[in-house]
């Protein structure tokens, strides 16, 4: 696969730990378009495509380098002591149907950042991408931190 092909590809795959299993059956289901295909096969051919148009498949691939080598407690005495120096007022939430950065990792840096007060979980369909659906839910949260 060339570049394009392949950011195409990663894109697909990561479009279905983007959305919830259940979004994604809810959406489409088992449903068969008129060419044969499955409607969600289309649905992510078109995501598919639509970011091979806007971003370059190298700058992709050094941001997938940046996010999968990033380790917080690196260098700073591991995840806890790292977390424990943040002093400001800080909210955690999590999306309760997000595969990607799921609701017990959030409960770890609620528990480890001292200004935290506690986990605010947003109920969503929608998966990671939730927190781009559920702006009420969301919002709610930043106006209550930027209130304090």
């Amino acid at each position: 696969l060339g570049p394009t092909a392949g950011l195409d590809v990663a894109r697909r795959i990561a479009h279905v730990a983007y959305r919830s299993e259940a979004e994604l059956q809810e959406r489409f289901g088992r449903t068969v378009q008129d060419d044969g295909r499955f409607a969600v096969a289309s649905y992510l051919e078109h995501h598919g495509v639509k970011l091979v148009r806007r971003f370059d498949a190298n700058s992709y691939l050094v941001l997938t380098r940046a996010m999968d080598s990033h380790d917080v407690g690196r260098d700073r005495g591991g995840v806890a002591a790292a977390l424990a120096r943040i002093t400001a007022r800080t909210v955690v939430a999590g999306i309760d149907t997000d595969r990607l950065y799921p609701i017990h990792q959030q409960q770890e840096l609620a528990d480890l950042i001292p200004g935290a007060d506690g986990l605010d979980v947003v109920t969503s369909l929608h998966g990671h991408d939730g927190f781009l659906v559920e702006f009420d839910q969301v919002g709610a949260l930043a106006a209550a931190l930027l209130a304090d």
